[in-house]
């Protein structure tokens, strides 16, 4: 009989010892958060405004302008706020005269290719930045509101008239009739995918 009890002790001994252990030292797997009630799963944080544009297919164009941009570290800056108005590509399409373009104005001036380069990416950078508004949350009210090309400023007016509630994105149009399609909210500013352009 004291054999086998001091076998058996033998044998049970470090096995409570390891189902013990089994609870009471275990360490978190990196990247895991515990908490007193069990595993919480890590959230992932809102987009930045140049994540939503690099997956929005209807408005490419107009990021593949931006991008080329020094204007378009807005748009990834996790610190900063601006409100963007985004023409979709149909938009785009729609312009008389491209944003790289020089107006026509019936002159022809010779010029060299670098400085062609030069003049087209200065008409992109003024196109491109008549819709950003640095301006967030952007209150759609009866006020102007100047965006980052300096000549060019937003007006808001109601499509109708509302139940003197402050007007929304979706009761007011932009300018000379522009039309806000629809919103998508990022970490670091909104954007408005808009029927037409700023800027012709």
């Amino acid at each position: 009989m004291h054999l086998r009890s001091f076998l058996l002790s033998f044998i049970l001994v470090p096995t409570l010892s390891m189902a013990s252990a089994s609870q009471d030292d275990q360490f978190p797997i990196a990247g895991q958060v515990h908490d007193s009630h069990g595993y919480v799963p890590l959230t992932t944080p809102k987009p930045t405004l140049a994540d939503l544009l690099t997956i929005e297919s209807s408005a490419s164009i107009f990021y593949s302008y931006a991008r080329e941009l020094e204007i378009s570290s807005m748009l990834s800056d996790k610190d900063g706020k601006v409100t963007v108005f985004v023409p979709t590509n149909k938009a785009v399409i729609n312009m008389a005269r491209k944003p790289h373009e020089e107006p026509d104005n019936g002159i022809e001036i010779e010029m060299t290719q670098e400085q062609a380069d030069r003049r087209a990416k200065r008409n992109v950078e003024r196109w491109v930045s008549a819709h950003f508004v640095p301006e967030y949350p952007l209150a759609f009210n009866s006020e102007s509101h100047r965006t980052l090309y300096q000549s060019k400023k937003l007006t808001f007016k109601p499509i109708s008239k509302s139940n003197d509630q402050d007007p929304t994105w979706e009761s007011v149009t932009i300018n000379d009739g522009i039309r806000i399609l629809s919103k998508k909210e990022a970490l670091n500013g909104d954007l408005y995918f808009i029927d037409g352009t700023i800027l012709d």
